[in-house]
């Protein structure tokens, strides 16, 4: 009884108070009701709207990356080393350059470039329409417009200058190039089934090629075959011993001296090349053998449409490798030889075009260079164990000798694709270099009769919209920043180059591919995309962007600016199937923290 009796005593007094509250307005609710505006430390309360207009201010990022082809890793950076030094999450963007972008405009002249650092004129560039000259939002230097621009105003714009063409391509006025050049590699030390259907698929793809593209034709088991398909009296080729290592300038006397012969005979091997000369003056086409070099091209690499018949004969009667392996031995498998041999025979007769070799096989390299394990069965395959505790015996030698084919296959602008059908391994953590550095297509699967392979295979030559993988070749992909941020590295399928764009532009700690701020993509498909790191050089010392040591503060508008918002440039070159040139320019911005505000307490800093 005293129990209710308190309980009553309590509900009349809250009855009280709340009638009193609503009459008078003397009391408060203890508890804030959901929904209601939360107080601030000082007291005071926000206004219950005001979440609301902080979400319509923020921009939607997923639209900018839909438009742009561009993620950054933080949409707001922080303005200074010590700041930046605090994120977990380092400073980057993650950029495909052949993203489809269906409302990207494609315009038939070449950009309008920047004097002082080579940037490309895009919508966030001031423009002075009386003086006819613009400024360059990275380095802040004065532009005249060409001649042709001599009719700009604000009511006649170009279309990089319209606001919302951040993106925007150039369809660059320069000949053709010239077709592309497919030279197949192919493993015959397979079963008799698996050598058939790898058959059916090759000759299936001769007639997804164009009729102008080059094609060769490698075979390797015990020995190399480098086919000449030009020779249309009967089946002839040039031998390479498998279980021997040669040079590139072993590799081109055998097959272009040996050219020069009527009767082919008494080739010189080495002549006239040096350990310390690998790569003569015939690599580059350069001087008297380059040009016979060039002249005998289609013996080996020939046009589809004259070499149809005698490629198709000898693919009709490839046969598995005559030398069979011993008993409890594995075949002996010179796949290190066959690609070296390969990006020799693209490099002589198709420099800087171009041109991708197509490596099958079926099994792991036995013999020759870039050998992952011995012949002998009772001698097992590394495992991963092995590869981590460093204790595979053939790893650190073969993984050189790939690093040396990767750099000449970079050099020339060729890349490597590996169709790796087998239930054991290949060797591709050895080969996987040569793949990583020229952007190749990897298509791992059981067997070549899988439907994995084969329809992998079939989409490389696809045309259509849907199937197509869009495969642009000789890309060369630069990044301009302001002078508040320097570029670390790019970790994706690119060369680094020898280019800087502004003196400062490189930052000290290398990311990936660093010391540069240009990448060469020897190929590249609609989907590929590259992690570009950056760095930021304000010391902070002026409480905000554009206090670099060093000058790099411009005054008046760049001052005031760089205070604010800092610019990246993305610009891509890279030649389609067609042979059409393009030049890809995305231009970005983001803002910097206010001085007193840290990155964790910045809304939209970062992410998804």
């Amino acid at each position: 009884a005293r129990r209710a009796s308190r309980v009553r005593f309590a509900r009349a007094r809250r009855a009280t108070k709340v009638g009193r509250g609503s009459r008078g307005g003397i009391h408060e609710a203890p508890a804030r009701r959901r929904g209601a505006s939360p107080r601030r430390l000082d007291g005071s309360r926000r206004e219950g709207g005001d979440d609301q207009t902080r979400a319509m201010q923020t921009p939607d990022w997923g639209a900018l990356e839909a438009v742009d082809g561009v993620r950054l890793s933080w949409n707001v950076w922080p303005n200074s080393k010590a700041e930046a030094a605090k994120c977990v999450v380092p400073l980057g963007a993650v950029v495909t350059p052949r993203k489809p972008l269906p409302d990207m405009p494609v315009v038939p002249y070449d950009p309008v470039r920047c004097k002082g650092c080579a940037a490309c004129l895009n919508p966030y560039a001031r423009v002075d329409f009386n003086g006819k000259l613009w400024i360059c939002p990275f380095c802040y230097a004065r532009n005249h417009f060409p001649p042709h621009y001599a009719s700009i105003s604000e009511t006649n714009l170009p279309a990089e200058l319209f606001p919302t063409y951040t993106t925007i391509e150039y369809a660059l006025q320069r000949p053709a190039a010239p077709p592309p050049a497919y030279l197949l590699v192919v493993d015959v030390c397979l079963i008799e089934e698996e050598l058939s259907a790898l058959k059916q698929s090759l000759t299936r793809a001769l007639s997804l090629l164009p009729e102008n593209a080059l094609v060769g034709l490698i075979t390797y088991g015990t020995h190399v075959h480098v086919h000449e398909l030009g020779f249309g009296d009967c089946a002839k080729s040039y031998v390479f011993r498998g279980g021997k290592e040669f040079s590139s300038g072993q590799i081109q006397d055998q097959l272009f001296a040996g050219a020069r012969s009527a009767s082919g005979a008494n080739n010189r091997v080495g002549a006239g090349m040096t350990a310390n000369n690998p790569h003569p003056a015939a690599m580059h086409g350069g001087g008297a053998n380059g040009a016979h070099a060039a002249g005998h091209q289609s013996r080996f690499l020939a046009p589809l449409a004259d070499c149809e018949f005698q490629l198709t004969s000898v693919l009709e009667e490839l046969s598995r490798d005559p030398f069979n392996a011993l008993p409890d031995c594995r075949p002996a498998r010179c796949t290190g030889t066959a690609v070296a041999v390969a990006a020799t025979l693209l490099s002589s007769s198709v420099p800087s075009q171009p041109a991708r070799a197509m490596l099958f096989v079926g099994g792991p390299a036995t013999d020759g260079g870039g050998q992952v394990v011995g012949k002998d069965l009772e001698q097992a395959m590394r495992s991963h164990k092995d590869i981590a505790k460093d204790a595979a015996p053939f790893m650190r030698k073969a993984f050189k000798y790939y690093e040396t084919i990767a750099t000449q296959l970079c050099a020339n602008g060729h890349c490597l694709d590996v169709f790796a059908c087998s239930l054991d391994q290949v060797g591709l953590e050895e080969m996987k270099v040569c793949v990583d550095k020229t952007g190749g297509m990897v298509v791992l699967a059981e067997s070549f009769a899988n439907v994995v392979f084969k329809t992998s295979f079939s989409r490389m030559f696809a045309t259509g919209k849907d199937d197509a993988l869009g495969v642009s070749a000789g890309g060369v992909f630069e990044v301009i920043t302001s002078r508040d941020v320097k570029t670390a590295g790019c970790v994706g399928p690119c060369a680094p180059l020898d280019k800087k764009t502004l003196p400062g532009a490189i930052a000290d700690v290398s990311i990936g591919s660093g010391g540069t701020t240009a990448w060469k993509l020897c190929s590249l498909s609609d989907d590929t995309s590259l992690a570009v790191f950056f760095e930021v050089a304000n010391s902070g010392k002026d409480g905000g962007g554009g206090g670099q040591d060093g000058g790099y503060g411009a005054q008046g508008y760049g001052a005031q600016q760089q205070q604010q918002q800092f610019f990246l440039q993305f610009v891509t070159m890279a030649t389609l199937a067609s042979g059409e040139t393009r030049l890809r320019v995305t231009t970005t911005t983001r803002r910097w923290t206010e001085p007193r505000t840290g990155v964790g307490r910045t809304r939209g800093a970062a992410t998804r």
